[in-house]
């Protein structure tokens, strides 16, 4: 038997039931294995994931977005390489970092927020995943870049939409034809409202993009909409996830929850630690430049190289007791957890570090803040067993909740 056979498949319902233990056979049994089903090299240690995102000599792509991205959203900045990266990454991070997210942003997140809180405080109770987590993120991306929020709906099919087809790794047709038929119905959607936004320009996002200019370059319509199409998934269903997963982590570690409750500077490492133990994306692609040798083998040229963040992450030899969710850990530091300097792997690294990372850390922060407020003494349902779903994107599904309720 090889090592590749001593761990569970990746497209099993084993592995979608129990991939933490999987992953750990992976790292000890086979840390670099071809998986034919996906046509890929699986790679499942920290040591090599990071060096596949940091990527310092150039020897990895992203030319797997082509089939992977593309289809559903158009050419987007992570396809791009080289001096057309950085002049498209330079015209849409401003928005996302500093004063601008700061100034601008964060009134439209603490709305949301609280809008979202008011509508359950008084009863006493809530699923903190379809009356928050999922509609939190969503309502934010479509407020800061000055869209209807009552098409909240068609956002929601639409980014599900796309992540199914970005985790659709056994290449069910029906997942494939939904996430490609979304492309068109966003490009629908969205392309005459950023002509009516270039002649009619706003104080909100959209409009910033539209009249972003970097060296003479200024984003095309198709350029926007693909940016778009690609915040509202990214950024919908990974903060979605996220302040699932911190809350359901937090609830089964009551004296860490009580810790941050009584200390709301922990948030950050609530967080951090979150998407180290948790993490919202368990795998990214790249793709081989040329024959690269990593710790525990050789991958050959132009190969499909999957990295397993959920894997890494939890590395023995990165972490100590990485099985245990520890926000006091002094092996990850929460002051660097949303920068390229970051000491986990959930927003990758290098050139393509998630560009959204501050705008999640302040949607997680303020969100909690504002939860722990309006549930003082919150505790999970009677009888309820919060349970991870997902094999690309990984989060609770469900999470019910019992607190006093607000004084009306």
């Amino acid at each position: 038997m090889s090592a590749a056979q001593q761990v569970p498949d990746i497209l099993s319902p084993e592995f979608a039931a129990r991939p933490y233990d999987a992953y750990r056979a992976m790292r000890e049994h086979a840390p670099l294995f071809w998986h034919e089903a996906t046509q890929s090299w699986i790679v499942s240690r920290y040591e090599d994931v990071e060096r596949v995102f940091k990527d310092r000599k150039g020897e990895f792509t992203t030319d797997n977005y082509e089939w992977q991205l593309e289809p559903v959203h158009g050419k987007t900045i992570l396809q791009l390489s080289g001096r057309e990266h950085a002049v498209r990454r330079a015209l849409v991070a401003p928005a996302f970092r500093g004063s601008e997210l700061q100034d601008k942003f964060t009134p439209v997140i603490e709305r949301n927020s609280r809008e979202l809180i008011d509508a359950f405080r008084h009863t006493g109770s809530a699923d903190l995943v379809t009356d928050y987590a999922t509609r939190f993120p969503v309502n934010v991306i479509a407020d800061m870049l000055g869209l209807d929020k009552a098409d909240h709906p068609r956002f929601h099919r639409w980014y599900t939409a796309v992540i199914a087809f970005l985790g659709n790794l056994s290449g069910d047709a029906g997942v494939t034809e939904a996430g490609e038929r979304t492309r068109v119905e966003f490009a629908e959607y969205m392309l005459p409202i950023i002509q009516q936004r270039r002649e009619e320009p706003g104080d909100d996002l959209l409009s910033v993009l539209c009249a972003a200019e970097v060296d003479g370059v200024k984003m095309s319509d198709e350029d926007i909409k693909a940016f778009c199409s690609l915040l509202l998934a990214a950024g919908g269903e990974t903060t979605d996830k996220a302040i699932a997963s911190i809350f359901t982590n937090l609830l089964q570690n009551p004296e860490q929850l009580a810790a941050v409750r009584e200390d709301r500077s922990l948030i950050p490492r609530a967080f951090a630690e979150t998407l180290r133990y948790t993490p919202p994306v368990h795998m990214i692609m790249r793709q081989s430049a040329g024959e690269v040798a990593l710790s525990t083998g050789s991958i050959p040229a132009g190969a499909t190289v999957t990295c397993l963040i959920g894997a890494a992450n939890r590395d023995e030899e990165r972490y100590r007791d990485p099985e245990r969710f520890d926000i006091f850990r002094d092996d990850l530091t929460a002051t660097n957890a949303f920068t390229a300097a970051a000491d986990h792997l959930s927003f990758a690294l290098g050139r393509h570090f998630c560009v959204g990372a501050l705008l999640a850390k302040a949607e997680v922060e303020i969100g909690i803040d504002h939860l722990l407020d309006a549930m003082p003494d919150v505790r999970l349902a009677e009888g309820a067993e919060p349970a991870e779903q997902g094999i690309f994107t990984r989060g609770p599904q469900a999470l019910p909740v019992r607190f006093t309720p607000a004084a009306a």
